[in-house]
């Protein structure tokens, strides 16, 4: 019987992908190269439900029932053989994910879509071993996966589309907000526009009119508080094209558009100054911590998530 959701690869993203399959009520199955690998991601998935119900994202009894319904496996034809969804979350290397991929569509009836969670391979690459491509699929959950609702579900050059609606409403399910991508390009969709946010951010900073803290303010303080109700195109309706057409005119004549990194940034890479993990990047991290500013990004994504669920709700 084909009652389970199969995730393959246990680490950081798996993990919090298995938590929110179970949370929706699915039986999931952890699938890894050994018995450590998924004892543990089993483990971060528990963490991950039990964090969503202390902090009232998912009832007692929800968080409960998700946790009965993990499951581990080391061995990925048994576990093919229960699955109606697979999701993959391994390695970001095209070789691996290729390789993983032919084995699924060998041993998975046609039917059975096939994901990826990769952030920057394409899923037509991916597949391309595969005799039915066109049930493959990426769905690319944003970091961390078991808080940020966006799934990214992208259509590889030949995923049929009835595929990728099925898939996209299955997620709805799960708490999650998926966005169809029908092409598939490097970037999906919203790193599109996070790397036109950095490039200009880091265009800033390079020409000497703000410092990196007073640009990420600007950002957290301004735009950023209406993004998650108040995306920037309802943001043009709003104002009125007309208004929005004469501030581009005004403005993108002097605005950044490299098509290659920032020589800024480059010289920093250069130096080995890679920010956290060296100590200093556009901030001196001597004097900050990551984990603090981590603790406090993941406490504001779950503040908004209750927020905007209250207000979805309300509509």
């Amino acid at each position: 019987m084909r009652d389970c959701v199969m995730v393959v690869g246990c680490g950081m993203m798996g993990s919090g992908i298995g938590a929110m399959s179970a949370l929706a009520g699915n039986r999931t199955i952890l699938v890894d190269v050994d018995e450590e690998h998924v004892n543990t991601g089993k483990e971060k998935a528990a963490a991950c439900i039990r964090l969503r119900e202390e902090n009232g994202l998912n009832t007692r009894e929800e968080a409960a029932a998700a946790l009965d319904l993990l499951e581990t496996s080391t061995n990925i034809t048994n576990a093919a053989d229960r699955a109606f969804m697979v999701i993959e979350a391994i390695i970001e290397k095209v070789e691996a994910k290729q390789a993983l991929f032919a084995q699924l569509d060998s041993i998975l009836p046609a039917d059975i879509a096939i994901c990826s969670n990769t952030s920057g391979l394409r899923i037509t690459d991916i597949s391309k071993k595969c005799v039915y491509p066109e049930r493959t699929v990426t769905t690319h959950f944003w970091l961390p996966a078991h808080l940020v609702p966006l799934v990214e579900v992208v259509m590889g050059d030949r995923t049929d589309l009835e595929v990728a609606e099925k898939v996209r409403d299955e997620l709805k399910k799960w708490k999650k907000a998926p966005v169809l991508v029908r092409r598939d390009l490097p970037g999906q969709l919203a790193n599109r526009v996070f790397q036109a946010i950095i490039r200009e951010s880091i265009d800033i900073v390079a020409s000497g009119l703000a410092t990196a803290e007073d640009v990420d303010t600007a950002i957290a303080a301004g735009m950023a508080m209406r993004f998650p109700v108040w995306g920037p195109l309802m943001h043009l309706d709003a104002v009125g094209t007309d208004l929005g057409l004469s501030v581009q005119q005004t403005v993108l004549p002097g605005i950044c558009a490299d098509k290659e990194a920032n020589i800024y940034i480059s010289d920093m890479v250069e130096r080995g100054d890679l920010g956290a993990k060296t100590g200093k990047g556009f901030y001196d991290w001597s004097q900050r911590s990551m984990n603090d500013n981590m603790k406090k990004r993941d406490r504001f994504i779950i503040e908004a998530v209750k927020i905007t669920e209250r207000l979805n709700n309300q509509i």
